[in-house]
């Protein structure tokens, strides 16, 4: 981890000769309590070209219900995400933007699925922090060559923390 804000922390992992820049937070509370819901984290990395300014996603400790949607709530606004194993991305990748602006102006997301055992799961997590992350984290706008840290020579810190 390189930095932490609030409920949110900025991480950087090595892919080749590439540094690359995520976010993440883990649910504050878990439901039901009577099960083992292993690690789970929503993420949000840069975008894989340049149209994509950041792409979030979920992974979970578990195998998510075969062609399952996930339904993601964040205030009146309610997003739909798929899912491939124990990963899920948006439904719609036109609304990443939305999406993005929902988790800047909200308090809590909530995210609702079924497990491939069939559990119905819901957990909550914590928005504090997420807008001071994504602005310390490289996109399209702002790559990673373009960070001081990155020229500086500090390219295995390239979100700026």
């Amino acid at each position: 981890m390189l930095k932490q804000f609030g409920d949110w922390g900025a991480y950087s992992y090595r892919d080749g000769a590439k540094t690359l820049c995520y976010i993440l937070t883990t649910p504050v509370t878990s439901e039901p309590a009577n099960v083992d819901h292993g690690k789970n984290f929503f993420i949000v990395g840069p975008g894989p070209d340049p149209k994509v300014e950041y792409e979030p996603q979920v992974q979970m400790g578990y195998q998510s219900k075969d062609d399952s949607r996930i339904k993601l709530d964040i205030g009146d606004k309610t997003f739909w995400l798929f899912s491939r194993g124990n990963n899920a991305w948006m439904q719609n990748e036109n609304r990443e933007p939305e999406l993005v602006d929902a988790m800047r102006a909200g308090g809590e997301m909530v995210l609702s699925e079924t497990s491939k055992r069939g559990t119905a799961t819901r957990y909550n997590f914590s928005l504090s922090g997420v807008t001071a992350a994504l602005k310390r984290m490289p996109n399209a706008s702002k790559p990673i060559a373009s960070l001081p840290c990155y020229r500086q020579a500090k390219a295995s810190r390239c979100c700026l923390v």
